[in-house]
């Protein structure tokens, strides 16, 4: 310990002291922080205030709910307990709570993916708790194998450590597996018979690179599953959740384990909450407390967080709940179309360092499930409410841009009195919805205080689409290998693709060609390929080798295609598979080499282009590791404006390229969400192709409204300086 030890509590008293006496500030971080500078070592000397030991809680979602709870059921069974409570989850929130505490039986602490590999080594911790691993804000933390590695390495550092962990999730057993600790798995027993979302993190086993196959699935990637070929699997659920029931009144499960069956109830809903609730009873377990305890506590758990957080305002019932990734979202939508009657929901988007800056996960979100719900009523709001507005649209639900909590509950209380009002905000947007749903209130107004004080446009008309044009046939887009080129939501541009066409009344069919032989080329109108990550490209590009001769003469034919990112970097001579370079499909003459720095050294943040293909500067995201030269002549797809992104490589200041009616782009965002007259241009160069083959007159693209879009599209490039 020494004089640094010493110097760095009196550091954290010093701004503990200044934060809430002078500046009025919580001190959840900075009194740590400073601490750390003076004492790098501060957590393995603050480790003896803990007489009994610690739990670190990790994992994607559920991490601050998870860690109160066990807390709170501690503390009820009689413990002392230092608790990280407000989610300051990183190296200076917990060295901030262990210095605020002179002495505990547990420290119960939520820690960040990538920082418990700056937590564990020096706590030694009795107990990690592993929730689950989904792909988010993958523009600061990359992909998941990143975070999978850290944490191993994280393990291997503090032996004595058990792992107890999600085993319903292959990315989490893969950390069980290649990890030296002692594991105690837990998981769902039983098929719970659950519709399936769009998109899922892992379909590749990770261990041979196979696609995995399921007993079952629950949601995400989270199941029963196994790999034919190299027999990676699920593996003995130490405790499982059994008789299983959900519903929007609240749930209940019994625990099969190493005692008694114990049974588990609680007031909330949701899938997701059967996982947070079973591990919080196996950490329990480990920590000496009884479920009647742990039973106990959910049913007065309240913390007032904003996680699932119930308020009556007005008589209006109003739900606030976190989500800031896909499968976060997902599960939201769950709980708002599983019950009945009226609803409003507004969704609140920032894009703040701690959200990450690139929001195309939105459109791995499945809002389409919003459109069964009969006079629903949405809005937007947030930094990027445009972005969100347009995603909505394009799930077929119109919405209206608003800046607070206030407006929507304006809205509730003069037009839908008697709905439900749901509330859902990424993590830097959910602090201000939550104080503005606080000061309502207590403020105790009536609903038409609250409306009179915060009006709200009348709801616009849906515009409905036009009946479908039967003398037209529909076009044909084919979508390449779409359950493993799903990164960074590219799929979206197939649905706006496919939606513009709907709302001109023009037909269109969609094929999701998963395996050679799912297409005839010559029927197709249009070809999608996205991106993926490591594993999934290489995969989906054998199989598109072995279509390679069908592609090859679609694309010389004049036909259209889009190819994002890693199909881009595919659809060149090579590409690059981690650090080996890997024979591409040779439809556009590029190669991707690897960069200075090797995969770590990437290239990532906006981007505006000024192109051939639209009049608007286009506007998109990036981020990759590799570099791609085109060959000389080959055009690009634009331009970098104001130099504002990169583009192909460190020097050119161009993006993409075009070959025929091909066009290849590192462009993220979806590309076509805030650019519709690229989205357009494909369009029309479909249908003037499909009049060349077909000897037919072309068809002719009528004029749409594209406010939202363009609306996006600017509000990007103002905040760029890329006008």
């Amino acid at each position: 310990m020494g004089l640094r030890f010493v110097g760095a509590r009196a550091l954290s008293a010093l701004s503990t002291w200044g934060l809430k006496n002078v500046f009025r500030r919580p001190a959840a971080n900075f009194p740590g922080k400073i601490a750390l500078y003076a004492d790098p070592a501060l957590l393995a000397h603050l480790r003896p205030r803990l007489s009994a030991g610690s739990i670190l809680v990790v994992g994607t979602n559920g991490k601050t709910t998870c860690t109160n709870l066990l807390a709170d059921a501690a503390e009820r069974a009689g413990m002392e307990v230092v608790c990280n409570r407000t989610g300051a989850n990183l190296d200076s929130g917990v060295a901030t709570a262990l210095l605020h505490t002179k002495s505990a039986n547990w420290g119960v602490f939520e820690t960040d993916e990538l920082w418990l590999a700056k937590i564990l080594p020096f706590l030694q911790s009795n107990y990690v708790l592993l929730l689950n691993l989904f792909r988010d804000q993958l523009d600061r933390v990359g992909e998941i194998d990143h975070i999978q590695g850290s944490i191993v390495s994280a393990l291997e550092k503090s032996p004595d450590t058990v792992l107890i962990y999600n085993a319903d999730d292959p990315l989490c057993q893969a950390i069980a597996d290649r990890c030296p600790n002692k594991t105690v798995a837990f998981g769902i027993g039983q098929d719970l018979g659950l519709d399936q979302n769009t998109v899922a993190d892992a379909h590749i086993c990770q261990q041979c690179s196979s696609l995995l196959e399921y007993d079952y699935r629950q949601y995400g990637q989270l199941g029963s599953y196994r790999c034919p070929r190299c027999g990676f699997s699920r593996a003995h659920l130490d405790y499982a959740a059994e008789h299983v029931v959900v519903d929007e009144t609240g749930l209940s499960f019994g625990v099969q384990g190493t005692c008694a069956l114990d049974h588990i109830a609680a007031p909330f809903s949701g899938v997701y909450m059967v996982y947070n609730l079973l591990a919080v009873y196996v950490a329990a377990q480990a920590l000496g407390v009884s479920a009647g305890i742990l039973n106990e506590t959910i049913e007065t758990f309240d913390p007032k967080n904003g996680r699932l957080q119930a308020y009556d305002i007005a008589g209006v019932p109003t739900l606030l709940n976190l989500a800031k990734n896909p499968t976060g979202f997902n599960q939201n939508l769950k709980l708002i179309t599983q019950g009945e009657g009226k609803k409003v929901v507004a969704f609140f988007i920032n894009d703040k360092e701690a959200d990450g800056k690139d929001v195309s996960w939105l459109w791995d979100i499945d809002f389409q499930e919003l459109f069964q719900i009969e006079g629903l009523v949405a809005f937007a709001g947030g930094a990027r409410k445009h972005d969100m507005q347009v995603r909505l649209k394009y799930a077929g639900v119109e919405s209206r841009l608003v800046e607070s909590a206030s407006e929507v509950l304006s809205h509730a209380a003069s037009e839908c009195p008697d709905a439900r009002v749901y509330l859902i905000a990424n993590y830097t947007a959910l602090p201000a919805v939550k104080a503005d749903l606080d000061r309502l209130a207590q403020a105790n107004c009536s609903l038409d205080q609250i409306a009179q004080a915060h009006p709200v446009q009348p709801q616009p008309a849906p515009i409905p689409a036009p009946a479908a044009n039967e003398e037209v046939r529909p076009l044909v887009i084919a979508h390449m290998f779409p359950d493993l080129l799903n990164l960074y939501g590219d799929g979206g541009n197939v649905t706006v693709l496919a939606q513009r066409l709907r709302r001109r009344g023009l037909p269109v069919s969609v094929v999701r060609v998963e395996r050679p032989g799912d297409l005839d080329f010559s029927q197709a109108d249009i070809v999608f390929l996205g991106g993926g990550p490591d594993r999934e490209q290489r995969l989906a590009s054998d199989g598109l080798l072995a279509m390679r001769d069908d592609l090859a003469a679609y694309v010389e034919d004049g036909g259209v295609a889009l190819a994002i990112c890693g199909g881009y970097q595919i659809a060149g001579s090579t590409w690059l598979m981690g650090d080996e370079s890997v024979a591409g499909l040779s439809l556009l003459d590029v190669e991707t080499k690897r960069a200075e720095g090797g995969s770590h050294n990437r290239l990532i943040g906006d981007v505006v282009l000024d192109t051939a293909w639209a009049r608007t500067p286009v506007v998109g995201y990036e981020n990759h590791a590799g570099r791609t030269y085109p060959a000389a002549g080959l055009a690009p797809f634009g331009t970098v404006r104001a130099q504002v992104g990169n583009g192909n490589n460190d020097a050119d200041r161009a993006d993409g390229a075009v070959y025929r009616n091909m066009l290849g782009t590192y462009l993220h965002g979806p590309l076509l969400s805030k650019n519709p007259e690229v989205a357009d241009e494909l369009l029309r160069r479909a249908y003037e192709r499909r009049a060349r083959l077909d000897g037919t007159g072309e068809v002719r693209l009528a004029e749409i409204d594209d406010a939202a879009e363009l609306a996006a599209n600017g509000f990007m490039r103002r905040r760029l300086g890329a006008l």
